[in-house]
């Protein structure tokens, strides 16, 4: 019985994706294994290293399918790692010509570049994600590009902002993390063959032709040293996959706190019996919200541990190794599960633009003290403004008057401006700022 959420029968569709869990079972990681072992004969015997009748029958003969896995487990728990045992198994369904399996590598070699393989399938799944989200955000900041509502900071009333904004701003984040990732791409998915301790000893004169080959086989960067102990690529990856989970945590945190019964401003899409509750009847719990934001904390962890991995010792590490088979993926399952849960939540997002409103004029105009200041400074200075203006607003504050009822009264204020105009400078509407105007910029920008 699975022990891990990833796994579990009920949570592992939850926290991740099927597709990024087929990425990464144990069919597809002993078949990349397979892969890269039959690429290395390939290109091996087209060099003239191995026979090239050995290449043509390891190319025909080696089949990951037909792997004795309950044997393949037994040897690797006494040997400490899967590729000495899966060589045994291949090179028997070989036949004599199988002794020409794995020749010149080393398990590392074999290991990491199965995960880079991997890895590879991974960052396309969530390079179309990201792609989709990115789709949801844009047409969700234009259809609210002009919906005022207030904006917060120390979850305090600050001024008044669009939802349209508020949504680019998410989304900016998202078109960065498209950037990244193309950027990304050509540090990170650079194969491994170095042989025992890197130096490719074993194929003398022939190792470094090897290895382009190898790399040309499986379409993969080629590194002009070895990596073994220079794990910064994979670490990347991970920390690629914290950057976008945090950036989904942040998202899921301002919508989480849009559904609360004070604010009530956005709320998850309604699929009956969703976020209920066991004895209350009336709850609509922010399921994917929380999700995601499960999903930046366990993420974020991961990274840590993909940092302490990189931490190696001399040209083989004793140990740091290990940490990334867990770290790599089941940071890309939780990320792939979040991605999943944010283009669910996004694309059916209900915005209540009257809510948004209602609560933009919860302070009686007090959110656009700044545009009030910012009028009369010109009459009286700036700081005798802000003074004059602050006292205004706590006593309109105190009182519970609007805050343009007390600068009626104000003879600072009434001198210099009219009603009207104190009406208008009063009115969040018209203190939007270039807010509509980044949602076009924001449109018009493309990750490169």
């Amino acid at each position: 019985m699975p022990i891990s959420m990833l796994e579990s029968s009920i949570f592992k569709d939850m926290f991740g994706t099927a597709a990024m869990r087929e990425v990464f079972d144990d069919a597809a990681t002993v078949r990349r294994y397979t892969d890269t072992e039959i690429a290395l004969a390939k290109v091996q015997g087209q060099l003239g290293v191995i026979p090239a009748s050995a290449a043509a029958t390891i190319a025909r003969l080696a089949d990951s399918t037909k792997l004795d896995m309950v044997e393949l487990k037994r040897e690797t728990e006494i040997v400490g790692y899967p590729i000495l045992p899966l060589v045994h198994q291949i090179s028997k369904m070989c036949g004599p010509e199988g002794e020409y399996l794995h020749w010149g590598a080393t398990t590392q070699d074999i290991m990491d570049t199965a995960t880079i393989l991997q890895v590879r399938d991974a960052l396309a799944l969530i390079e179309t994600d990201l792609d989709e989200l990115d789709a949801i955000l844009d047409a969700l900041a234009l259809k609210y590009r002009d919906a005022p509502m207030a904006g917060r900071t120390h979850l305090q009333h600050a001024l008044p902002i669009t939802f349209g904004y508020k949504v680019s701003v998410w989304l900016l984040m998202v078109r960065r993390h498209r950037e990244r990732l193309s950027q990304l791409k050509p540090r990170v998915l650079i194969g491994q063959f170095g042989g025992a301790a890197g130096t490719l000893a074993s194929l003398g004169d022939q190792g470094l032709a090897v290895h382009a080959a190898l790399m040309k086989e499986l379409n993969l960067g080629a590194s002009p040293v070895t990596w073994h102990v220079a794990r910064d690529g994979l670490t990347e990856a991970v920390q690629f996959l914290a950057l976008v989970t945090g950036s989904l945590g942040k998202i899921a945190l301002d919508v989480m706190l849009m559904m609360t019964n004070e604010l009530a401003e956005a709320f998850e899409p309604f699929v009956k019996g969703r976020g209920a509750s066991s004895t209350m009847p009336q709850k609509r719990n922010p399921i994917s919200c929380e999700l995601m934001l499960s999903a930046s904390k366990a993420v974020r962890q991961h990274a840590g541990l993909a940092l302490d991995a990189m931490v190696q010792d001399f040209e083989r590490a004793t140990g740091p190794w290990h940490i990334e088979w867990a770290a790599i993926p089941e940071s890309f399952i939780l990320t792939a599960g979040a991605l999943r849960q944010a283009k669910f939540m996004l694309a059916g997002l209900e915005v209540d633009t009257a809510r948004m409103l209602k609560n933009l004029d919860l302070s009686g105009g007090l959110i656009v003290a700044e545009a009030v200041m910012m009028g009369l400074a010109p009459h009286i200075g700036r700081q005798t403004a802000h003074d004059v203006v602050y006292d205004a607003c706590r006593l309109a504050s105190t009182s519970g008057r609007k805050l343009a009822e007390v600068l009626y009264e104000d003879s600072h204020v009434a001198s210099k401006l009219d009603r009207a105009l104190i009406d208008r400078l009063c009115d969040p509407a018209n203190y939007l700022g270039a807010a509509p105007q980044m949602v076009d910029r924001m449109h018009a920008w493309r990750a490169h």
